[in-house]
């Protein structure tokens, strides 16, 4: 689509700054020992702050608004503790040296979660705050063959020889089946009722065709992979246009109506047009 997007790099290959395709700067400041990031400042002059310890981790970091999220590591390198920007806590124990599995989380209000692992670090139980245990059973290649719910309800999957999901039976007894094509993608999904809904891809991989419940709605795309035309199963059509950086900046709908957006520095919605309707949106300091 024409866009540019420029990256520069300290002496040693870090990462220092990437101009987007509108010319806005950001600019990323790497330890010169580890060459970890312990700065970014976005275009609009805001700077998040990441601290680590000697063994790499990050320990703390600190957003534009001033928060601060904390992290705490045992002397095998696991987490032990996070505190979140809003102060809540979240424990992690361990019954193993050996593992960096948790076995148990403790989160802010005290309440505990435990898991139990096999070997080859895959979850075989959770037990959730209230004492409610699921089970998981697994295949010889680590996939999740059956969920096993505490009153005695189970869901099952199967996979094919390329790892891709087949069919999920459910705690009913209902089975939904899957279909794919040499690429991978999946192109049809059977209902227990026998109903199918379909999809088909163009060469690159993307779907360009839809058919759920009897009705085909198909896409097109532009040259940068983006949506620009949907058509519907009665032949309207809704069309896309985006900017440089790839935001929606206008959309034409089925009925004729015209949508436009206008975003700010960071790319934070700011405005919205539809049809003589505008709304302005506005943020705190933590973009909310």
């Amino acid at each position: 689509d024409g866009s540019v997007t420029q990256s520069q790099f300290d002496a040693v290959g870090r990462l220092k700054a990437q101009t987007d395709a509108a010319g806005r700067t950001t600019e990323y400041s790497p330890d010169v020992v580890t060459g970890l990031i312990t700065r970014i400042t976005t275009p609009d002059g805001r700077a998040s702050a990441f601290y680590y310890n000697h063994h790499s981790q990050l320990t703390s970091a600190t957003g534009p608004d001033g928060l601060e999220m904390r992290r705490k590591y045992d002397e095998y390198g696991r987490l032990i503790q996070e505190t979140a920007p809003d102060g809540d806590i979240t424990r992690y124990r361990y019954d193993n040296p050996h593992s960096d599995l948790p076995c148990a989380t403790d989160d802010a209000t005290g309440s505990r979660k435990t898991m139990t692992w096999s070997r080859y670090g895959q979850l075989l139980t959770f037990t959730d705050c209230s004492g409610y245990v699921t089970r998981y059973d697994h295949d010889r290649f680590g996939q999740v063959t059956a969920v096993h719910r505490e009153e005695g309800l189970s869901q099952y999957h199967a996979y094919d020889s390329r790892g891709q999901l087949t069919a999920v039976k459910d705690t009913q007894g209902h089975e939904t089946r899957y279909e794919y094509n040499a690429a991978g993608d999946l192109t049809t999904v059977i209902a227990p009722d026998g109903s199918r809904n379909g999809t088909q891809y163009d060469a690159w991989g993307k779907a360009i065709c839809t058919t759920q419940g009897g009705l085909t709605r198909s896409m097109e795309y532009d040259a940068a992979g983006r949506v620009i035309r949907l058509t519907s199963e009665n032949g309207s059509h809704t069309t896309f246009r985006y900017d440089v950086l790839d935001r929606l900046i206008q959309e034409t709908g089925f009925d004729g109506r015209t949508q436009r957006y206008h975003h700010d520095l960071t790319g934070k919605l700011i405005r919205s047009e539809d049809e003589g309707l505008v709304t302005h949106w506005h943020y705190d300091e933590a973009d909310r």
